[in-house]
């Protein structure tokens, strides 16, 4: 069980850290804009789009529908392969706060690190 502080300090990383995408997405989401952008390039996605449908990929893989009960296992999966992998997550901007956090534990119950995927801002 997370401590307040571990869950503080993730979801303080969550909002500081940000991510463009690296190859487009096949799934449509709206992206929450964000200034900052980072120069990692994480491994596996996590996508939850704006129906609340939960999809993921590893690499350059094509995305592919999962439940939240399988995001677990695959995140494992994945980690197997590449130890020092990123976990990026594209929430579509009108997911409600819950369903992004139910993620972020996954992956800090896990210890994955994890960068929330962000467009840039309109000029």
């Amino acid at each position: 069980m997370a401590s307040m502080t571990d869950l503080i300090f993730l979801l303080l990383i969550f909002f500081m850290i940000t991510s463009t995408m690296v190859s487009p997405n096949a799934i449509k989401v709206l992206l929450p804009q964000g200034k900052q952008q980072t120069s990692a390039k994480p491994l596996t996605r996590v996508i939850i789009n704006k129906e609340l449908q939960l999809f993921v990929a590893f690499g350059n893989d094509k995305e592919r529908q999962i439940n939240v009960e399988e995001l677990t296992p695959f995140l494992q999966q994945c980690a197997e392969q590449e130890p020092e992998m990123y976990v990026a997550l594209y929430a579509d901007e009108s997911v409600p706060y819950r369903e992004i956090v139910n993620v972020l534990n996954i992956a800090n119950e896990n210890k994955f690190k994890m960068v929330l995927a962000t467009r840039p801002p309109s000029k």
